[in-house]
């Protein structure tokens, strides 16, 4: 049986598990948004006990962080195009595991770390790769997540504004419309590029993707070592009833070359 093949290759190291995850710390990067607008705090914890007089045998703590915290999910509910649509805690188990596509814009982002991946490019993927599979998951590789230990590298923020990658308005739609296609994830703080807001519409993954009633999936790590093709993904969000997003771990089953 097949599962019974994944656990075999498991074993014998030919399939191996790649961690998507970013750590999540009182260092992880946020989203900064300008004002008027209300931020995300960063992680902090608040001591409960570490085998002391207020818990002699366990250590635990208090954790205050914003849904879209780190490597985390974004639910259609995340965005007023998709404000009828699904909390983390409605999404079916089945979507959360998924093919994998990976798109590889690592050389083109070095050059212009405001690339913006493109329509043609997406099109270009699956003339070269075949059709993308139903309940597939489109990651966008840009080796953005070398910058995630330093905040300010990450959010390359200038006097215009954030500059990082992401769709154009034109990709955000084809990603949004493909049939075969249930998320898209980056590197990157936020699905969208950093000039996205001047956009027409503005934010338009967030705009058009999560009001599909698709999924957003942002800061992964590790996605040098994910294939064009191949692996398998496993989307693992807190079940938050009401949820509007929520911090992830993502990992890849991926076959050995």
């Amino acid at each position: 049986m097949p599962i019974a093949d994944l656990l075999a290759a498991l074993a014998d190291g030919s399939v191996t598990v790649v961690d998507l995850t970013q750590p999540l710390s009182e260092t992880t990067p946020v989203l900064i948004l300008p004002e008027p607008f209300a931020n995300t705090p960063h992680l902090s914890r608040e001591r409960l006990s570490k085998y002391d007089d207020a818990g002699p045998a366990w250590a635990w703590d208090v954790l205050t962080f914003g849904e879209h915290t780190g490597t985390h999910l974004d639910a259609p509910i995340h965005w007023i195009t998709g404000q009828g649509g699904e909390d983390v805690a409605s999404i079916a188990p089945a979507r959360l595991v998924g093919p994998l596509r990976v798109v590889d814009k690592t050389a083109e982002t070095a050059a212009d770390p405001g690339y913006l991946l493109t329509a043609q490019d997406l099109q270009d993927h699956e003339a070269e790769h075949g059709p993308i599979e139903p309940g597939t998951w489109v990651v966008f590789r840009t080796g953005w997540g070398s910058r995630a230990s330093d905040e300010a590298a990450f959010l390359n923020a200038g006097e215009q504004g954030p500059v990082t990658p992401g769709p154009d308005v034109e990709a955000s739609r084809w990603l949004a419309e493909h049939p075969n296609i249930v998320g898209f994830g980056v590197e990157t703080v936020g699905i969208d590029a950093g000039a996205a807001g001047g956009f027409d519409p503005g934010f338009p993954v967030h705009n058009f993707l999560l009001g599909a009633g698709r999924y957003g999936l942002t800061q992964l790590a590790n996605a040098d070592r994910l294939p064009a093709t191949g692996a398998l993904i496993v989307v693992a969000p807190l079940k938050l009833v009401d949820g509007t997003g929520s911090p992830a771990r993502v990992l890849a089953f991926v076959p050995s070359t």
